[in-house]
């Protein structure tokens, strides 16, 4: 096991998998010269400008090179270098490479790995800051995968890359500094199963990418103070571990949903919904989501902070709920 940052976990699982599948390669804006954030770094010298190739600046051209390649048996990662980007292809996104399995009735294989670092970046203000996963998952046909940790990120981008559905990655980019331990050798974690980070019995809080630190945070707090969290991080939202969080409610009665995107039409309504269809609303004692404001995210970082889930208020969140 080695201890490194989540984004060289993930240029290491990329790597490892370029090294067994002479079909995967890299197509986006920079990547020759290592990727924004170093996730390519060394590829070009060992892979060569066949399998690294750096693109004009046209997201919808980037999408659409990528899927084209993908339907004559290639397997690319497209890289979108910020999620923002991604809305300039949003038709080649959602009517072509969502559909096209479908519209071909399974003869197409739609192979690509959408890597698309997301959330809250300091300073990076209202335009290169979203989190709008929750879009995707209402997109029949796409997988949607959410990591937090170094091995998390690894193992799922290697089952990213031997899917044959399309699959949107969303790097968590502020959390690309952060240290874990990750195998030499990388397995492939599967899609749709949470990963329990803390047992308890007083309520369950379901969370996911970059915020993850934050709610764990919060739920050593709350252990000192005598609260036990049930806390399960999601790892993919389509995709997602429903039977885990159900089993989890089942036994604590309480429900907080944790994520960095705005609450409103968030992931965490989906969350809550599906439990409350599946156990009946008597079988809980009260449930909460936990997101940001609807707002843009501002430059300054006061603003920023201001409107940031943190610790604190998962803290006072997970409270209130107990108290209910």
């Amino acid at each position: 096991m080695a201890e490194i940052t989540l984004v060289e976990a993930a240029r290491r699982a990329a790597q490892q998998e370029m090294r067994r599948d002479p079909s995967i390669w890299v197509l986006g804006e920079d990547v020759a010269r290592g990727g924004l954030f170093g996730q390519y770094r060394g590829f070009l010298e060992e892979f060569g400008e066949g399998r690294i190739v750096s693109t004009p600046i046209s997201e919808s051209v980037i999408m659409g090179a990528g899927l084209g390649a993908a339907l004559v048996g290639t397997r690319p990662i497209i890289e979108m270098r910020i999620f923002d980007f991604v809305m300039c292809a949003m038709d080649e996104l959602v009517n072509q490479v969502a559909k096209v399995r479908y519209m071909f009735g399974g003869q197409a294989r739609p192979a690509v790995v959408i890597r698309m670092p997301h959330g809250i970046w300091r300073n990076s203000a209202a335009q290169h800051s979203q989190m709008l996963e929750s879009w995707f998952t209402h997109i029949p046909g796409l997988v949607v995968v959410v990591p937090s940790t170094p091995a998390d990120t690894a193992g799922l981008l290697v089952s990213a890359l031997r899917s044959d559905d399309p699959v949107l990655f969303f790097d968590p980019k502020n959390l690309f500094p952060l240290t874990g331990e990750v195998p030499e050798v990388i397995a492939p974690i599967p899609f749709g199963q949470a990963r329990r980070s803390r047992m308890g019995d007083d309520l369950t809080i379901v969370t996911w990418s970059a915020i993850v630190p934050q709610v764990e945070e919060a739920a050593a707090t709350l252990a000192a103070r005598g609260i036990s969290a049930d806390l399960l991080d999601l790892r993919t939202l389509w995709p997602w571990d429903e039977e885990a969080v159900v089993a989890s409610v089942a036994r604590t009665g309480r429900l907080l949903v944790v994520h960095e995107a705005v609450t409103t039409g968030g992931f965490g309504a989906e969350v809550v919904s599906r439990v409350i269809e599946r156990l009946g609303p008597a079988a809980l004692k009260a449930v909460a989501r936990l997101g940001q404001p609807r707002v843009p995210v501002p430059f300054a970082p006061p603003l920023e902070d201001a409107l940031k889930v943190d610790a604190a208020k998962v803290v006072a969140a997970a409270e209130a709920l107990v108290r209910a």
